[in-house]
């Protein structure tokens, strides 16, 4: 799953799975990526882009591709989203790869700073969102002031507290030490509360990741491929 909200699905992640074990499903947030309407039209009503809008389309598309079970792979507001969704359809879920950003209250002050803490980071770049297209940033823009003013349409907590629902979904949680956008806490709260989570931190990586993570990305994936 994507970033931002409203930043749009990205194009590296199948290069972390290996094709003939897994079916690749990526898809774009209302009003972003190859979405249409896309946000940065703004006659486009936002209104109708909430969280509770995504788990619904979340769920019609799994339904809608005959998928009866995924594995939920998110980073940053991603993997918000994807715990929303596993929660709420725990049975729909075979295993779980987050890398952690609950949405709280700190997190979502700490975006006003992303694209700085972002460029500082070992493997970053600079302008990691302004660099964008003209109308993805527009859009990004909208969505994510739209999101971050209603602190995502999650109850401060909600999303911790309910991690018993989890319970019996195997997840390796990902998270990069150096991470500013997405505090290590976050991670490290919820690994306690869910039993079936392995926290794996990495020293070198930051919020967007390291060739390290990516490479235990890729020998988790595969032995998630054959339980």
């Amino acid at each position: 799953m994507y970033g931002g909200p409203g930043a749009g699905s990205p194009s590296g992640t199948p290069k972390l799975f290996d094709l003939e074990r897994y079916r690749i499903i990526l898809f774009d947030q209302r009003g972003c990526g190859r979405s249409t309407p896309h946000a940065s039209d703004l006659a486009t009503d936002i209104s109708l882009n909430t969280t509770e809008h995504l788990l619904r389309d979340m769920e019609q598309l799994r339904a809608q591709l005959g998928v009866e079970r995924w594995l939920s792979f998110g980073g940053s507001w991603g993997s918000a989203l994807s715990v929303a969704c596993a929660e709420r359809h725990p049975e729909r879920v075979s295993e779980m790869l987050p890398a952690f950003w609950l949405m709280g209250r700190a997190e979502v002050d700490w975006s006003a700073w992303e694209d700085a803490v972002l460029s500082l980071e070992p493997h970053g770049k600079p302008a990691p969102f302004s660099d964008r297209a003209s109308d993805d940033l527009l859009a990004f823009a909208r969505i994510c002031a739209h999101y971050a003013a209603n602190n995502g349409w999650l109850e401060d907590g909600a999303l911790l507290r309910n991690a018993g629902r989890l319970a019996g979904i195997p997840a390796v949680i990902m998270h990069g030490r150096l991470d500013l956008s997405c505090p290590y806490d976050a991670a490290w709260q919820f690994a306690q509360a869910w039993p079936n989570a392995e926290l794996v931190a990495f020293d070198d990586a930051g919020h967007k990741g390291s060739p390290a993570m990516h490479d235990h990305v890729r020998s988790t994936v595969a032995r998630f491929s054959v339980l």
